[in-house]
């Protein structure tokens, strides 16, 4: 059976969640869990990036080196997402974009 990988992560953005992983004391067995917050109505969803242990209803899966968790029913709403890392004069920190756009 094919594991679904909801949702990628670009290199910096591996290499920001190694770097918290290693330097602020994350527990030994946690893992990425990327996730939604919201109900999905007029204000949509608000992404969300944490550190947790797997649970029964979560998809684990690895994408470039990371472990990441995803609860099932959020995978959905993460299909073809890929979660990024912004690290410039402007602006700090991991943002979350469709990778493929539809032309109509």
């Amino acid at each position: 059976m094919q594991t679904i990988i909801p949702v990628s992560l670009t290199e910096s953005a591996v290499e920001e969640v190694k770097n918290i992983m290693q330097n602020k004391n994350i527990p030994e067995g946690y893992k990425l869990r990327v996730g939604i917050k919201g109900s999905g109505g007029c204000l949509g969803f608000a992404f969300m990036l944490g550190f947790d242990k797997k649970k029964d209803n979560d998809i684990e899966f690895e994408t470039n080196g990371v472990q990441v968790l995803v609860e099932k029913k959020h995978a959905m709403y993460l299909l073809d997402m890929e979660v990024d890392f912004h690290d410039g004069d402007d602006a700090r920190g991991f943002t979350f974009a469709k990778k493929s756009k539809v032309d109509v």
